[in-house]
């Protein structure tokens, strides 16, 4: 096996992220809720890899500039509303893919606001 040498936190996350992928994978059934953020914004997707679509997804880029919340509370924000789309096109259940970030902090909030909205992971 090829060592992988890791440069900066960038790297190391995408490595981390492909190790997730290679287990995560979303379905018809139960398809993948996978979380991006970058330092201003945090993103969510509900994607069925079979067919390779998005099927709902959500962010805090609208309600960004209007607000004067912090961003582990956008984030929760985020979560619930993303669990309201995915309601319309009637996804209960999902799995969590955390995109190589340590599921804590947003990606943590976002999960539970996900949870709250009515998405079982």
């Amino acid at each position: 096996m090829r060592k992988v040498i890791v440069k900066n936190k960038a790297d190391k996350r995408k490595n981390l992220h492909k190790k997730i992928r290679a287990k995560v994978s979303g379905t018809e059934e139960a398809p993948r809720l996978a979380v991006f953020k970058s330092n201003r914004f945090i993103y969510a997707q509900i994607i069925n890899d079979d067919s390779g679509k998005v099927l709902a997804s959500a962010s805090d880029l609208k309600t960004y500039l209007n607000s004067k919340i912090n961003k582990v509370e956008s984030a929760k924000k985020v979560g619930l509303e993303l669990a309201e789309n995915a309601k319309k096109v009637k996804i209960k259940k999902v799995v969590f893919d955390r995109g190589g970030f340590p599921y804590r902090g947003r990606v943590k909030a976002l999960a539970e606001g996900a949870r709250e909205g009515g998405l079982e992971f």
